[in-house]
């Protein structure tokens, strides 16, 4: 079980997981050798509100860095999830198709979205957040979006 930063802004508390990497818009990515498993921040399924839809691409779909990876529907919004990380999507979560809910539920354990071979690991993690700049960047947001 992941350790976490967690903070409270206005009534909503947001953690994230210490033991994976993020992209800046909150995709996070968690390294087992070359697979790469990827999901949503707490932060980003909180902001994003309850998930109705996950379309995650198929496996055997090449990505490279920055691709889209899954849209995600919410009763707010569409959303276009970017890879962290370019390779062969190798798994997708199968609970995707008939309760995309876990990633409300659990966004850090079943609420994956897929796993990803990846092409260059090392080159990928270079160009994204740990967690503790993850969590000043989200905490900064959810601050402003308080503000708002």
């Amino acid at each position: 079980m992941p350790e976490f930063l967690e903070t409270t802004v206005d009534k909503f508390t947001f953690k994230v997981a210490t033991d994976r990497h993020y992209s800046g818009e909150g995709v996070w990515a968690q390294a087992d050798g070359a697979r790469v498993r990827i999901g949503l921040s707490d932060f980003l399924q909180q902001r994003s509100g309850d998930v109705a839809f996950a379309e995650v691409r198929p496996e055997g779909t090449a990505l490279a860095f920055g691709d889209e990876a899954a849209v995600i529907e919410t009763i707010k919004v569409n959303i276009s999830l970017t890879s962290p990380v370019a390779g062969k999507v190798v798994e997708v979560n199968p609970v995707m198709a008939t309760a995309p809910e876990a990633i409300n539920k659990d966004s850090y354990g079943e609420g994956w979205l897929a796993v990803i071979e990846a092409a260059n690991w090392e080159a990928d993690r270079a160009r994204l957040l740990d967690p503790q700049a993850y969590f000043e960047l989200m905490k900064g947001r959810a601050e402003e979006e308080v503000r708002q």
